[in-house]
């Protein structure tokens, strides 16, 4: 709860800046309706902002445009960080419900970087830290990211991955079984761990389903379960645990403000 009342002239500037980077062509007449402020206000918002050097007349001077100016805004953003903070009392509050460990990873090149854990001390601890580099096609939570990843993009992870020698690797080789492979798990909302990762990994012992955090329909993460075999297949983890794991997954997306 904040100490004191929002500065409401600063919250509506902020507003019409992200409508002016929002429009395509930001005319006075298309920022004041969707806005829904007096013309008067928008006039004020406007020139303010123009002052402040964030925005300026196009050429035609009929519409706005954002400047260069606007970038020393995101400068201090740190994906990793961001979901990191937002994800932490979320991942806590996840384990008291299903018992069982997650880890919040991001995309990097041909792996997923774990950001966050719940891992502590005991037997699902293994390796997972922040840091720790997941196989794409290996793991729930890089099957995950990858379908629902932009197909053109997914496409070119892909060819990095078919010249990896890794057994689960060899989905990259054969793109029609790649697109199969990957449409099904978007249908069905999560992915699994590969087998033949689940044994070079950890012995046949643990497995792990995952969701990825989407904000709109573009992953940002991915967000996975952790289980032992012994204790629980992964259908019946899928029946327990995909409910609230996904609903985690939307408050890290909402927390992180994307």
């Amino acid at each position: 709860m904040t100490s004191f009342k929002p500065v409401t002239a600063v919250l509506r500037a902020f507003d019409i800046l992200g409508i002016v980077n929002r429009l395509e062509q930001p005319t006075f007449a298309r920022i004041h309706k969707a806005s829904g402020l007096s013309s008067a206000t928008v006039v004020r918002m406007l020139e303010t902002l123009e002052h402040a050097g964030m925005i300026a007349k196009g050429d035609s001077r009929a519409f706005y445009l954002p400047t260069s100016r606007t970038l020393e805004l995101s400068r201090g953003y740190d994906q990793r960080k961001s979901l990191a903070l937002a994800a932490t009392p979320i991942l806590a509050a996840l384990q008291r419900q299903v018992v069982w460990p997650s880890d919040l990873a991001i995309f990097d090149n041909d792996g997923m970087v774990v950001v966050e854990t719940s891992r502590g001390n005991g037997r699902l601890s293994f390796n997972r830290h922040s840091g720790f580099r997941a196989p794409l096609l290996g793991t729930s939570l890089g099957t995950a990211y990858l379908a629902f990843t932009d197909p053109t993009k997914r496409a070119e992870v892909l060819a990095r991955l078919s010249e990896q020698p890794e057994p689960w690797n060899e989905l990259a080789r054969d793109p029609k079984s790649a697109d199969s492979y990957f449409l099904k798990i978007a249908r069905r909302g999560y992915g699994s761990m590969h087998p033949d990762y689940c044994r070079s990994a950890y012995d046949g012992m643990v497995s792990a389903i995952a969701v990825p955090v989407l904000v709109g329909n573009d992953p940002v993460a991915a967000l996975n379960i952790s289980f032992f075999l012994e204790a629980v297949s992964e259908k019946e983890a899928v029946k327990r645990y995909l409910a609230p794991l996904r609903a985690a997954a939307d408050a890290i997306a909402a927390a992180t403000g994307c």
